[in-house]
């Protein structure tokens, strides 16, 4: 696998906790227009600007993702984001229910993503696909982090808990869900050199969360490549930023489904259509259970 340290672009330490956003796609406008009433600091702003706008305002206009441009602008000028010195890994932890994941946040190469190495297990919708590009293009940026898992690997491991063991740079309690988030600095350039040997070493990555995120980011930095006559294949349009969790530390959770129309079938024969890419297990008196065993989705 093809990896970078990077700038990263963020904010000071005692403006992290005004600056916190859920990801973009878990919550609508009118529940991001709540989170962010009061607080122009909110990362919302840039990564779901409609919220600046009158209600109903179509999120998709070109002058909401002009906002995103200005808001990001903003936060920059005003010191509210800032940018490292130099280019480095990061440490993200999370804790939720009780246990917590230790990720390295870096930049994935989009060949990778390209060619298949990293690998993909939804199929993605081109008008989200389209969405998140403008917002890449017009940002020039990537905003929010992909979720990536990666084989499990001993070495990165003590790396990372060399890091670990000293203060974190952000180490807060989310007020908007009450996880907990921490991040450290891997600033050392024989650190910095190694860790990108092990990923090289690695045969792929796998995309846990953020389909359309990797989708956007990988065809705009594609769009690009193509339309610069000298590229080299090292300009920072090649990489996107992600967080990527040794596989051991992940939980796969319930992602559950409600069926509210049958398409004209009757109930035994929509359960014997489902047997073609389910395998399908009566729970109770009244509710089926739905077990995916293919790559498959209904929509």
């Amino acid at each position: 696998m093809i990896i970078k340290p990077f700038k990263g672009i963020r904010p000071p330490k005692n403006l992290v906790e005004d600056i916190q956003s859920r990801p973009y796609d878990v919550l609508n406008s009118q529940e991001a227009r709540a989170e962010a009433e009061g607080n122009e600091k909110s990362l919302y702003r840039i990564i779901k600007p409609e919220i600046d706008f009158p209600v109903g305002t179509d999120e998709h206009e070109p002058a909401v993702y002009e906002k995103a441009v200005e808001n990001f602008k903003k936060f920059q000028n005003n010191g509210w984001l800032v940018q490292d010195y130099k280019e480095q890994y990061y440490v993200y932890a999370q804790t939720m229910n009780g246990r917590t994941q230790y990720g390295m946040v870096l930049c994935a190469n989009v060949d990778d993503y390209m060619t298949g190495k990293i690998k993909k297990h939804e199929l993605t919708r081109r008008d989200k696909e389209e969405d998140r590009m403008k917002h890449v293009r017009v940002n020039n940026a990537n905003i929010e982090p992909v979720f990536f898992a990666y084989p499990d690997n001993n070495e990165i491991d003590v790396i990372v808990e060399k890091y670990t063991k000293g203060a974190p740079e952000y180490d807060f309690t989310a007020k908007l869900d009450g996880f907990h988030h921490s991040l450290w600095i891997i600033d050392d350039n024989v650190d910095i050199a190694r860790i990108t040997e092990l990923f090289a070493a690695m045969p792929a990555m796998y995309i846990a969360d953020g389909h359309h995120r990797s989708a956007a980011a990988a065809l705009v930095g594609a769009e690009k490549a193509k339309n610069n006559p000298n590229h080299k294949g090292d300009e920072e349009y090649n990489y996107f930023m992600a967080v990527c969790f040794p596989a051991s530390q992940l939980t796969i959770i319930d992602y559950n489904r409600v069926v509210k129309d049958l398409n004209g079938l009757s109930d035994e024969e929509f359960l014997q259509k489902l047997t073609e890419d389910f395998e399908v297990e009566k729970k109770g008196r009244r509710y089926t259970s739905l077990h995916a065993c293919t790559n498959f989705r209904y929509t």
